[in-house]
This record gives structure tokens, sequence and C-alpha cells, in this order.
């Protein structure tokens, strides 16, 4: 790699590491582009990912479908799913060459499919793998290669096998791990009960944190606002990622993080937010796309005010049917405003 390539590398990997201080976790069947789209014109800074796209179906699938992104997402990270080395370094290679800013590694998901696959928190149980996927991943490409992983699956003792994890996949080269604060029940609870009754063990990510200093770690798990994302960087953390807090209530999350987290601008509003959207909308459409494709992730844009009910009343009902255009988004946005004034 010539000088200038090794130095633009690591301003990269410098510019990801700050973003991280805030992100929006991956999530199956939520955030697509629409969903990072939108979050983005929230957010200027936050760190956006990309649902779990498996690395054969990046590698055999129809790949702008699958991964294909607007420029205004970055940045942005592509979050694979596989655990066999040569697959997730071709299809490391192909994010990179779509423009992807990372490519992360999924060790944390405990849905049923995802262990037929003998991928996702499976590989909890094989550290070693996991580090030569992602050694094989970072030998392939030039982007940063990061994983998600929880502390533990089953009966493992997270005390024990959550450091062994971090330090095997930290000698395989990854400088930046988010740790999903829950254990994983691979048998008895399904993907939603894994989000909700393994207790949450945040000591354990602090202890980590404190363990490997050298290690920019992020937590993930029970983030319910902003504040509480605050009150985890104040405690030592390098980063925290939101899940569905940021989806159900964005404006509660992002609306002002670049203000409160990095320092820039001022919170946003959500009729600007949403005043953003419409050329967006009027693109998509014009594409052949459904309304409801894009406003389905807008649903909690006003959570919490007047006129919130009614607006996704009117999307919810009327954004499926054939023909609804700008039109009757405007019309959710009227009617939130009468509320308000």
């Amino acid at each position: 790699m010539k000088p200038e390539s090794k130095n633009a590398n690591k301003q990269g990997i410098l510019a990801l590491a700050r973003a991280a201080r805030l992100s929006v976790a991956p999530m199956m069947d939520w955030t697509d582009r629409h969903c990072r789209y939108f979050h983005r014109q929230i957010s200027r800074n936050a760190l956006l990912y990309t649902e779990m796209v498996t690395a054969p179906a990046v590698i055999h699938g129809d790949r702008e479908r699958l991964l294909g992104f607007d420029d205004a997402e970055h940045p942005v990270a592509l979050q694979l799913g596989g655990s066999d080395a040569k697959e997730l370094a071709e299809a490391a290679q192909v994010g990179a060459d779509f423009g992807y800013d990372e490519i992360n590694l999924n060790c944390g998901c405990p849905s049923d499919r995802v262990q037929s696959g003998a991928f996702g928190a499976v590989l909890m149980k094989t550290p070693d793998l996991v580090a030569e996927c992602c050694a094989a991943m970072i030998a392939a490409q030039p982007v940063e290669v990061t994983v998600k992983c929880r502390i533990g699956v089953d009966d493992q003792d997270p005390q024990e096998v959550l450091p062994e994890f971090i330090e095997k996949v930290a000698a395989a080269g990854v400088t930046r791990i988010t740790i999903h604060a829950r254990k994983a029940w691979l048998q008895g609870l399904s993907p939603k009960d894994n989000r909700e009754i393994p207790p949450l063990d945040y000591p354990l990510v602090h202890a980590m944190k404190a363990a490997y200093p050298q290690l920019h770690l992020s937590i993930n798990g029970g983030i319910k606002d902003l504040a509480a994302a605050e009150a985890e960087l104040a405690q030592g953390l390098d980063g925290v990622m939101v899940g569905r807090a940021a989806y159900h209530q964005p404006m509660e999350v992002l609306g002002a993080a670049d203000q409160r987290i990095w320092g820039q601008g001022e919170a946003r509003d959500p009729f600007d937010v949403a005043q953003a959207m419409i050329p967006y909308i009027a693109r998509h459409l014009e594409r052949g796309g459904r309304l409801h494709q894009i406003t389905r992730h807008m649903l909690g844009l006003f959570h919490g005010k007047p006129g919130a009910r009614r607006f996704r009343q009117i999307l919810s009902e009327g954004a499926t049917r054939d023909g609804a255009g700008v039109e009757l988004f405007e019309s959710a946005l009227s009617a939130v405003r009468e509320r308000v004034n």
C-alpha cells in the first residue's frame, strides 16, 4: 500500500471511530436503504448499519438490490453473516467495491435461520473460527473490519468466554467491537425474547473496556434514549449502538445527537426532517417504488407529539394503496401541523 493510501485509510478509521460514538444497530427487515436515508436526515454523524446480509447472498444474489445505497447515507457499514472465511473475504471485497465505509461480522444474531447456517451468535462458541474469518476479510480488502457479538451464549460463563473472544478477534486485526450486553439462548427463546429476557450486564462490558483500553468498544442492548447513550459514554465506553429505540422514537435518540454527541449544529425539527424526505420519496415513486416502502420507517417521527397518532394512521392505512403518492404524505404532515398550531 502506498504511503498516501495508508494515511487515507488511517484517517478513514479515525473518522469511523468518531462516528461510532453513536450508531444505529443493524435490524433485519428494518434498517434497509430507505430507513437509513431517513435516519441520515436526522443525524449527519451517526454511524448507520445495513441489515445483515449473508456472504453467499452477496456473492450469488442481486447485489444492487441487496447492497445498493444512496451516497447521502455515509458513514454506512455493511453487516455480513457467515462462517466460511473464503466466502466472507469475497463478500467483504464486494462490499468495499460498493463503497461501504465498514464491514461488520455478525456474531450476535440468535435466530434459528442463522443457527442452521452456523453463523451469528453461535460463533461465540468458536472464537478461533471468528478470528480466521476476520483475518481473511481484513486481508481481502482495504475497508475496516469490525465485529458485533454477545457476551456469551447458552451455558457459557461470560466472564470467561468474552475476554477470550475479544483477545482472539483483536489478535486477528480487529480494533473495534460492539458488544450486545446480553447472553443469547440458542434454544428455548425467540429472537424477540433474546432481546429482552436475558439480563443486561453493562458492568461486564465496562470491565472489558478497562481490560482492553486499546480497543474501541461499543455497548448495545437496552439503550432507550440519547441521555442513556450519553451516560454510557461518560463512563468511558467508546461508543453506543441503539436499536429499536432509534427506530420507534428516532427523534428522541437521533434528533439532538449531532449537537450533544459531536458538538455540531442544533437539534433537528421533525417537520424539517419530513420536508427533507419529500424529494427522496418523489424520486422513489418515479422509479416505480411504493410509498409505504419509505413511510413505514417514518411512523415514529412525531412520537409523543400532538397529532402523532393521526400521522401514523394516515400513512399506515393509505401508503400501501395503489397510487399513493407524495400528496398522502403531505396530508399526514398537515394533520400534525393542525394539532401543533
